[in-house]
């Protein structure tokens, strides 16, 4: 299964530490069994947005492992993609950009020819053959109709998807420069959220989270003393304030850290898929540990 994460301490930028390979619980060792890609998205203090992205395990891209060491930003996101469609290519790895925003993704979108054509001309911002993509393009679409409201553009995408495409999963992790965005649907898989408020149970101690079982691993020394959001596919440590999104919940993390959400999803696919429906390949990328 692809693993998602996401991060804010906006408006304070902080240093972050990822992907220790010698580390047990690390990136490195988890894409040995999800090995199709890895992808780290961050942004400039001036607010340009920087990907490194590399079509094979991390295990095998040194790059990736050095870079993610010295990275410092207001948000982060990331990404281990087990492909599901299209081939091993960097323009297929996760996360994309688009629009000043970053987007990577867990699941399975169906119906990629009838989304396509209700696209239209957003398909001329596709690079790649990834639903995820195709899915990403709708966003920026419907946000731009929405006057520039990304949570409501979000939520559009969404719903359309919901509503006329077959779907297996649509766990969503987005982020601008200061703000970040979770979508779970429906109750495929989880994503899980964590709200550390510098005068919550945190104070005066760094983050420094681990997986278990080869699950992704990153510390932040500079977070002891300032608030943070953290996105994951799965929780990262025992501490009990861990929270699952329910099925078609929506979370939004502004550039004030206040966390909103919504449930916007709130009926089942019109179309659900399950493993059985899938290819071989997907399937296996959607039961993968």
């Amino acid at each position: 299964m692809c693993r998602l994460f996401a991060m804010t301490s906006a408006p304070q930028r902080v240093r972050a530490t990822f992907w220790l390979l010698e580390a047990k619980d690390s990136l490195a060792v988890q894409s040995r069994r999800d090995p199709d890609g890895t992808g780290l998205g961050y942004f400039r203090p001036d607010g340009e947005p920087v990907l490194h992205k590399a079509p094979i395990a991390a295990y095998e891209d040194r790059a990736f492992a050095e870079e993610a060491r010295s990275v410092e930003s207001a948000t982060f996101i990331a990404h281990v993609r087990y492909a599901t469609t299209g081939a091993l290519s960097e323009r297929n790895t996760h996360p994309f950009c688009l629009g000043g925003r970053m987007l990577a993704h867990n699941g399975v979108i169906g119906g990629l020819d009838e989304l396509e054509q209700h696209l239209g001309d957003a398909m001329e911002q596709v690079r790649g053959d990834t639903d995820s993509e195709r899915f990403f393009a709708l966003v920026d679409r419907e946000t731009e109709a929405a006057g520039g409201d990304v949570t409501a553009g979000l939520r559009s995408a969404a719903q359309w998807t919901a509503a006329h495409l077959p779907l297996f999963a649509l766990n969503i992790v987005m982020t601008t420069a200061d703000q970040l965005w979770a979508l779970r649907y429906p109750d495929t898989h989880g994503l899980y959220v964590l709200d550390r408020h510098s005068a919550g149970p945190h104070r005066g101690r760094h983050l420094d989270q681990s997986g278990t079982g080869g699950r992704l691993r990153v510390r932040a020394d500079d977070l002891a003393e300032l608030p943070s959001v953290v996105v994951a596919s799965e929780r990262l440590d025992d501490n009990p304030d861990w929270r699952a999104l329910r099925p078609g919940e929506l979370v939004h993390v502004g550039p004030d850290q206040r966390v909103t959400s919504v449930i916007a999803l709130p009926d089942p696919p019109a179309y659900p898929l399950t493993v059985a429906d899938l290819d071989p390949r997907a399937a296996a990328s959607q039961n993968a540990a």
